[in-house]
């Protein structure tokens, strides 16, 4: 058992090795369409599976779907929570008072000339 968990480790870190190479030797631009067609063919092969799960147990496919819906309503009530909730910080309050009556302004000798 040992053996056999000590090779599936190694051969994960040589694919690994394998698609960091790859990453660098394709240039940038084609790196992206290779990782997009990855992601729409795992898309594709996911969205077939879940249509065989799906046809199989419907009940469990439509408690997913409401889980999901749920799960989706309490994210969208909590966002709006969160917006509509006051600014968290410190605040001081600051009474009004009234103004001091000023004294009138002696004038100067400066002033004068």
């Amino acid at each position: 058992m040992n053996k056999l968990g000590n090779a599936q480790d190694r051969a994960m870190a040589l694919i690994g090795e394998l698609g960091d190479g790859l990453r660098k030797a394709v240039p940038g631009k084609a790196m992206q369409w290779v990782e997009t067609g990855a992601a729409l063919g795992a898309l594709r092969t996911g969205g077939r599976v879940a249509l065989k799960v799906a046809r199989r147990n419907p009940v469990l496919a439509g408690a997913a779907i409401a889980g999901a819906g749920l799960l989706w309503y309490a994210a969208r009530k909590r966002a709006k929570a969160a917006e509509q909730a006051p600014i968290e910080g410190n605040a001081k309050r600051v009474e009004a008072r009234k103004p001091q009556a000023r004294k009138p302004r002696r004038k100067t000798a400066a002033a004068d000339t």
